[in-house]
């Protein structure tokens, strides 16, 4: 590979996201924050980290930690900004649950228009396939499917053409997200495409503009082209939806009973548990819970189900697991019967949180504190979990186990 082209592949092993995160720390302060808009191919000026963190192989803890011992937190003040978002979105929709599954009947409802409406059916496989004739948008398209991965910028591009000019249900195209990105989560994805569709913060829309894509994108696509297909300013309204409903409370950490026969349940959301080792916990086992196919009623990606089983398989052996790395509960069970508690790392709303809940057990789900000193006030806007980033940072060294 030419020095000069960053590597696209995500190898799915902790040792290769720690390897990604010391190369990127000392570009994250003013190198971040001038370069992240820009959609170039190969990602330079991004970590390329998210498939990394959503799986949390590496934590947000983690990451902060090794930037800000690379970097004052005013000058990677940016990056530790987007690092902490995650966490909002992730906290924000723990607490309203509902929207998850608002968010699942719309996409049954979709499915159920693509049954009967011909003309809806074949848009979708046009924009899904990248046969729109709008040049960045197919690209994007084919990009995503190919690799797993796109840029930020190019995800929000992606999302208000998909509403806005091409009129399509916006939860297809979440779904559609959700079954290839290898950093598929359900808060970010869910919350994200709600945003630019402005369901998330009431009435306020992302417009996909050419002159934009032009500009962030060095200049592969003409503005001028572009203009003539996109959705002008006036045309992009906000979709109807339900208003937010209340923000319900925090959920109560866990402990465990440290006499019992343990064993640990890893699972896709969280497969770094230093912080249960930290806490004391020492497990007699571990086995690996998938959900993956969880993620949509469609088939889900083989990059995506490849890439989350092989993250869990090098996470067991980490922890020198010897039981079972499966998305079958019954195989689950027949583990757990070996023990006389199940400790497993909190699982937030989506799939994952689904499959943990059918298990014919009962399982500890204790909190990271990142989490505990975040979610408290994602109860609205972004800004006020923003302005408590300094205490969630307090918590690296107890979310690290140091």
């Amino acid at each position: 590979m030419d020095a000069k082209t960053p590597d696209l592949t995500f190898p799915p092993s902790r040792a290769t996201a720690l390897k990604r995160l010391t190369d990127f720390a000392p570009r994250a302060g003013r190198a971040y924050a001038d370069g992240r808009n820009h959609d170039l191919p190969g990602h330079p000026d991004v970590s390329t980290l998210s498939p990394y963190i959503r799986h949390r192989v590496v934590t947000e803890a983690e990451v902060a930690a090794a930037v800000l011992a690379r970097l004052k937190a005013s000058n990677a003040d940016k990056f530790l900004s987007e690092v902490v978002w995650r966490t909002y979105f992730k906290g924000w929709l723990e607490r309203r649950p509902s929207v998850w599954a608002d968010y699942l009947r719309g996409l049954d409802r979709a499915r159920d228009r693509l049954a009967t409406e011909s003309g809806l059916r074949r848009g979708w496989e046009d924009a899904c396939e990248g046969r729109t004739g709008i040049a960045p948008f197919d690209d994007w398209a084919r990009e995503l499917v190919s690799t797993g991965y796109l840029h930020n910028h190019a995800r929000m591009w992606f999302a208000s053409i998909w509403m806005h000019t091409l009129r399509l249900p916006w939860e297809l195209g979440a779904d559609f997200f959700l079954r290839h990105l290898l950093d598929g989560d359900p808060a970010s994805n869910t919350l994200s495409w709600r945003w630019v569709g402005g369901l998330h913060t009431r009435g306020k829309t992302y417009a996909a503009r050419a002159s934009n894509i032009a500009k962030y994108t060095g200049g592969r696509y003409d503005a001028w082209s572009l203009s003539h297909q996109l959705a002008s300013a006036d045309q992009v309204k906000p979709l109807d939806g339900p208003g937010h409903p209340d923000p319900g409370p925090m959920p109560e950490d866990a402990g465990w009973d440290s006499t019992a026969r343990i064993g640990l349940l890893l699972h896709e959301d969280d497969l770094h548990p230093d912080y249960l080792f930290a806490r004391g916990l020492r497990p007699q086992g571990v086995a690996g819970l998938l959900a993956t196919s969880g993620r949509s009623p469609l088939h889900v990606s083989s990059k995506v189900t490849t890439f989350a089983r092989a993250l869990a398989e090098d996470a067991l052996t980490r922890q020198g697991g010897t039981g079972p790395v499966t998305d079958n509960p019954d195989d689950i069970a027949a583990w757990a019967q070996g023990f006389d508690q199940i400790v497993t790392p909190y699982a937030t709303v989506g799939p994952t949180r689904t499959a943990l809940d059918a298990l014919p057990f009962a399982t500890t789900r204790p909190i990271r504190a990142w989490d505990s000193a975040a979610w408290p006030f994602a109860t609205a806007g972004f800004f006020k979990v923003k302005g408590k980033i300094p205490v969630i940072l307090e918590t690296m060294p107890q979310d690290m186990g140091v």
